[in-house]
């Protein structure tokens, strides 16, 4: 038997064979139908691994007239990308280039930022696949320019008739045979959260492992995480993880931690650890950006199993602590407006020195001074209200404080 992996060997050749993504690639599947008509645009693909990402991506290739490049963002330079994109004045390149960018979360925004071009005037089509939201890791011009695709773990039930494929393909392939149940083909599938690949790789090893039959204790035998991503979805868990320190609750927090520590989850965590440290502790407690960032940082230089430590630490401060969305809700206010339009003329006293008016605070007791800093039809607009918690009511009393000596002082 040759070295090639099963997943590999048996991955699906068409749409037809793809699982659990019936939405996508069914017979009545937004880019089965999308593909048929002969439209092909950039895709981003998104979501848990295992679910058929990649292969969907080789699929479309097999089936367009372009060129096609494959490169893996954990692996690929800068230069590698420049130098796949210098081929689009090639004669052999006239159709253009299908260029797929496996775990795009990886290129940082130079790296992302020199496909515009190329992707703009139609020279390269880009299909992109990752496993985080493409809305935190993908640069928004590239999203804007693109169609998103979110791609569902794979039910258990789904994932067994792949299972079947992979136990055929084992058993040609070594000439040995294995006994194994319907019972434990749908421990295996539940076992591995939805990932196809991650299941067809247990199931490979239990087949090389077993004497006969292939029983849940072989299976056990690989330390196999139980997770059923059949509800516990990768988004799902980040978004439970947030509300759960939102609402001070440290116990439910540190659940949902492990839960997503527990399918791998490291990365997207630390994220979201540190969007929270912002969102929902905000002003009330703003040490707590500097602290949680050092505790995702030490997670990420450590790695599993010792990660857990610092980040049970990050989550546990963030939902004791007290809690504001004051700074969150007064740039979402000031963004709605600029949005709109409004604030267009910014007084003149605040531009260049060579305009005259300016008041310099420092240059008045309590370093404060009144002055016009909004645009005039904004002059009364009031975007950010303090928190009732102690560190924001201390400015608070801080600011009237200086107010009112600044009017004591304007009055004599």
């Amino acid at each position: 038997m040759n070295n090639i992996r099963t997943a590999d060997a048996i991955r699906p050749k068409s749409f037809d064979d793809i699982v659990g993504q019936d939405h996508l690639f069914g017979e009545r599947g937004v880019v089965r139908r999308m593909i048929s008509a002969g439209r092909l645009t950039n895709m981003i693909f998104y979501g848990p691994p295992g679910t058929g990402k990649t292969t969907a991506a080789e699929i479309i290739a097999r089936n367009a007239d372009m060129a096609f490049h494959r490169i893996n963002a954990t692996t690929a330079s800068l230069s590698d990308v420049k130098e796949i994109l210098s081929s689009t004045d090639s004669i052999f390149t006239r159709a253009g280039i299908l260029l797929y960018i496996d775990e795009i979360q990886y290129f940082n925004r130079k790296q992302q930022q020199a496909l515009l071009e190329y992707i703009e005037d139609g020279r390269v089509t880009l299909i992109a696949s990752t496993t985080e939201n493409p809305h935190f890791y993908v640069y928004n011009a590239i999203i804007s320019r693109s169609s998103l695709f979110e791609f569902k773990p794979v039910k258990a039930e789904a994932c067994i008739g792949a299972l079947k494929r992979a136990l055929r393909f084992l058993e040609e392939q070594s000439g040995l045979k294995r006994t194994v149940s319907d019972e434990v083909l749908l421990y295996i599938a539940r076992s591995t959260s939805g990932d196809v690949r991650h299941a067809i790789g247990v199931l490979e090893n239990a087949f090389f492992s077993a004497e006969s039959e292939i029983t849940i204790e072989v299976v056990d035998e690989f330390n196999v995480k139980i997770g059923n991503f059949d509800t516990d979805t990768h988004f799902d868990l980040l978004s439970c993880l947030q509300k759960s320190i939102r609402g001070s609750d440290p116990d439910a927090a540190v659940f949902y931690l492990a839960k997503l520590l527990s399918l791998g989850e490291l990365i997207s965590v630390c994220r979201r650890l540190q969007v929270i440290a912002s969102e929902d502790i905000g002003l009330a407690y703003p040490l707590a950006v500097s602290v949680t960032r050092a505790a995702c940082e030490t997670a990420k230089e450590l790695g599993m199993p010792e990660a857990r430590i610092p980040l049970a630490n990050a989550a546990i401060l963030l939902a004791t602590a007290p809690k504001s969305n004051s700074a969150e809700a007064a740039i979402d206010a000031a963004m709605a407006d600029v949005e709109a339009g409004a604030g267009r003329e910014i007084p003149r006293h605040l531009q260049s020195p060579l305009f005259k008016g300016y008041k310099y605070p420092h240059s008045y007791p309590g370093h404060y001074v009144e002055q016009q800093y909004l645009p005039n039809d904004l002059k009364d607009r009031q975007y950010y209200k303090a928190g009732e918690n102690k560190t924001e009511l201390a400015a608070k009393e801080y600011g009237e404080k200086v107010r009112a000596l600044s009017a004591q002082k304007d009055k004599k």
